[in-house]
Formats: structure tokens, sequence, C-alpha cells
């Protein structure tokens, strides 16, 4: 009966502990990227220059993202009906070791940009993933940092 006791207590331990995984699991580390993501702010430095892009006024910025592919829709507020009309998208797949996320650009309306991979690190904390990279595309002459934060869809 002793036994029996001490058993059951040792399987009610295990049952109870936390799981944790490693980070060497893609599918594990990627759950917390899954998902539908606004963008809140946009920041480029390039040549010493430094613009920042708020894009809670005048524009709105969504990135999904699912267990292997990504994908953004970015567009203007006032309906393509000012000065300020914008549309742009792009998807693609990705891949994600730790917090490196490469995004490899398969579809995108500016065309010249397809085929290429941007590496970034991310930081998720609570409802918020920060992202931050160098965008280089040597045949357009884009060699900059981009840093944006976005914060989750609910």
């Amino acid at each position: 009966m002793k036994s029996i006791i001490v058993f059951l207590s040792v399987c009610a331990f295990f049952i109870s502990c936390d799981v944790t995984t490693s980070g060497d699991d893609p599918k594990s580390t990627s759950n917390q990227l899954v998902g539908s993501w606004r963008l809140l702010t946009g920041t480029l430095i390039e040549k010493g220059d430094t613009v920042v892009t708020d894009y809670t006024n005048n524009v709105s910025f969504i990135k999904i993202i699912n267990d292997n592919h990504f994908a953004f829709m970015h567009h203007d507020l006032k309906k393509g009906k000012d000065s300020a009309a914008v549309f742009s998208s792009g998807a693609g797949s990705y891949s994600l070791k730790d917090s490196l996320y490469t995004e490899h650009l398969e579809y995108c309306s500016a065309r010249e940009w397809e085929g290429h991979d941007f590496t970034f690190t991310i930081n998720i904390k609570n409802d918020t993933l920060t992202q931050s990279g160098i965008e280089k595309i040597d045949s357009l002459g884009i060699n900059r940092l981009n840093i944006e934060r976005y914060v989750r869809v609910k």
C-alpha cells in the first residue's frame, strides 16, 4: 500500500511540473510568434539619418504569421482618396532559430524586393513584438537598419 501511495505521489509531482520546451524545437518557439500583429512604429536608420513612422495615425499595417509563412499589408485610412494614398503588401516563408527570424520575401507589391531574405532579431514581451535587423539589397542601393514594434491583435 505504501508503495502505491509513493508511486501515485511521484506521478502527481511529475504531472504538476511546468514543462518548458527548449529553443531547439522551432514549432514550440514559433508558437509565440504565430498570430496577427499591428505595427505601431517603424524606425529606419540609413546613412546616419533616422526616420520614425507612426503607424497608428492615417495608415494601418498588419503582419500575419502562421507556422511557416508570413504576410503583411499596409494601406492608408482615407481609402486612397487623398495624396497620402498608399497600399503595399508582401508575403513569403520564414524560419526561426531562437531569436533570429528570417523572412524570405516571395511576393511583394514592390516587385524588386521579391526573392530576398531579411534577418531580424525578435523579442516578444507580453503582447509586444519588436523586430530589428538590416535590410540590404545591393542592386537597389538599400542598406538600412529597420526596427519595428508591433502589438498582438486579439
